[in-house]
């Protein structure tokens, strides 16, 4: 049987994540598989002030929010298995999520891992030397040649895509190669905000895909305002240029002489007698 320390350790314990549950805002739970002690420390570190990070033993978890009797808080169970890591915040989960997702760092793959990104083995050097490696490196579809004692990839070449599964084969030669294809570092399972839970899939952000997008729409609003005529303060001057450039094409047309386009209606004049003149010297030598 547990000593009576233990169950008052326990209980204290019980008692403290009772207080962080009632504490923040927002409850995340982040999985701690193939996260390193050193990355967890520096995430703890940058986040100082920001979020309260704990690794804690899912029966006190769920004990804890037992006792509570929450139903919203009762919604994160589901996802109290395994290693974890709980984020206590009053930060936007998107933000935190965004946070997160930078604190990641390229590793070696290992068996079974996903692959992070498109892998592309460039062509060129692998730096080894003939051998076995060159019936590795053809295994999974590397073509190679030998060339001043080493040998080479012979051509750019896809061997994984992003989201694949990393056979034993694979990444026994991507160790070799120097190549890192997947990220390690905290991975969130699910935030609990306001009593609704938001799973980590749906707090990844395409950040630069949104920026694009962005900017198309500005590019295609400012278009519009100009067709428009719609003054804004962002093309007032664009517009003043352009009525401007229309109100001399119009005068030049219409042989209305200003100040601007007296210099043009006289040369339009000139080039408009000079053709006329020609025309009659061609009619004269004819006759």
């Amino acid at each position: 049987m547990p000593s009576q320390q233990v169950l008052e350790e326990k209980s204290a314990e019980v008692e403290a994540i009772k207080d962080l549950l009632q504490e923040y805002k927002f409850i995340g739970v982040a999985s701690l598989q193939k996260v390193r002690a050193t990355q967890l420390q520096a995430l703890k570190k940058n986040l100082t002030g920001k979020v309260y990070m704990r690794v804690l033993k899912n029966t006190l978890m769920k004990l804890a929010i037992d006792e509570l009797g929450k139903a919203e808080l009762q919604k994160l169970e589901t996802y109290l298995e395994g290693s974890n890591v709980l984020l206590f915040t009053n930060l936007n989960p998107f933000k935190l999520a965004l946070l997160l997702e930078r604190g990641k760092v390229k590793t070696t793959a290992k068996s079974g891992d996903i692959a992070a990104m498109d892998v592309v083995i460039p062509a060129g050097n692998t730096g080894q030397p003939p051998g076995p490696i060159i019936s590795q490196l053809n295994a999974v579809g590397l073509p190679t040649r030998i060339e001043s004692g080493s040998v080479w990839v012979s051509k750019d070449t896809l061997v994984v895509r992003k989201g694949e599964t990393i056979n034993e084969r694979l990444a026994g030669v991507l160790s070799k190669l120097g190549v890192k294809a997947v990220e390690a570092g905290l991975s969130m399972q699910a935030v609990l905000d306001e009593g609704m839970i938001i799973l980590g899939d749906k707090l990844k952000l395409d950040i630069e895909g949104t920026r694009k997008i962005l900017e198309q729409s500005n590019a295609e609003a400012f278009s519009l305002s100009l067709a428009i005529a719609y003054p804004t303060s962002e093309n007032i001057v664009t517009l003043l240029q352009v009525a401007h450039q229309k109100a001399v094409a119009l005068s030049l047309g219409a042989a209305v002489p200003t100040k601007e386009t007296i210099s043009d209606l006289i040369r339009k004049a000139q080039t408009e007698m000079l053709s006329v003149n020609n025309a009659v010297e061609k009619a004269s030598n004819k006759t």
